[in-house]
């Protein structure tokens, strides 16, 4: 279904000191695939997504976005990030800036749009999102939920071909999670590639189209969803879904 990879990950390895955070990681990516990391705490899940913008560099293998490898040249990096958005746990909303600012910096600054241009793409975005009212607030303004949403607005704003949520939910309330979620749920009818290293396994069910689960640093099985949720091959995915459902 997902040919044509949009990214690629070849044995890769990440080292904290002496602590091996990755160990011989190899994953496709298929363009439009909406893809789930799942998996205890200090598995290395986030680290492996955060590989996939160079906000951590590795220390051996590849990873090549849009055909593009990552390295320390600037000019590659710099094509990569502006293909690739990431929405992080904390929000990290500029809070002198009002939403609309905040949405409309990158755009102006990377793209070179028109602040015209840039205004009105914003105004979808915040629309899509259902925060669109609250456009001329500062960040400070919002609850928790209403912050994330501005920025996966923002991350939209420049048209990324892939989105990086690294545990997006995680940090709110446990009632304001729902309205992030139904966000990324409309989102993931289009055709953005998303990565999303979550907890909410609910979110997995009905909107991955691949669950990978992460233990100690390695991809220890990757399915579709259902046969990820009702018939997992490791015996370590079956302690870790029970735990989940436990809860």
């Amino acid at each position: 279904m997902f040919e044509q990879p949009v990214i690629r990950i070849r044995d890769l390895d990440k080292w904290y000191g002496v602590f091996h955070a990755l160990k011989n990681v190899s994953l496709n990516i298929g363009i439009g695939e909406r893809v789930v990391i799942c998996g205890p705490s200090g598995s290395g899940k986030s680290t492996l997504l955060r590989c996939m913008n160079r906000l951590e560099r590795h220390e051996s293998g590849t990873i090549e976005v849009s055909g593009i490898e990552l390295s320390d040249d600037p000019k590659a990096l710099s094509r990569v990030r502006q293909e690739t958005g990431m929405v992080f746990q904390q929000f990290n909303l500029y809070p002198h800036l009002t939403v609309l600012e905040n949405c409309t910096l990158a755009p102006i600054w990377v793209r070179k749009s028109s602040r015209r241009d840039a205004e009105r793409a914003a105004g979808h975005y915040l629309e899509r999102v259902r925060i669109a009212d609250q456009a001329n607030k500062y960040p400070h303004q919002l609850s928790g939920g209403q912050q994330q949403r501005v920025a996966i607005a923002r991350t939209l704003c420049m048209t990324p071909k892939v989105i990086l949520f690294d545990e997006p939910t995680s940090a709110l309330d446990p009632e304001m999670i729902k309205e992030v979620l139904d966000v990324m749920v409309e989102l993931a009818n289009d055709d953005i590639t998303m990565v999303c290293v979550t907890h909410e396994m609910g979110f997995a069910r009905r909107v991955a189209d691949r669950v990978i689960f992460m233990d100690r640093g390695e991809i220890v099985e990757e399915n579709e969803p259902a046969a990820f949720f009702e018939r997992p091959r490791s015996e370590r995915t079956r302690r870790f879904l029970g735990q989940v459902n436990a809860h």
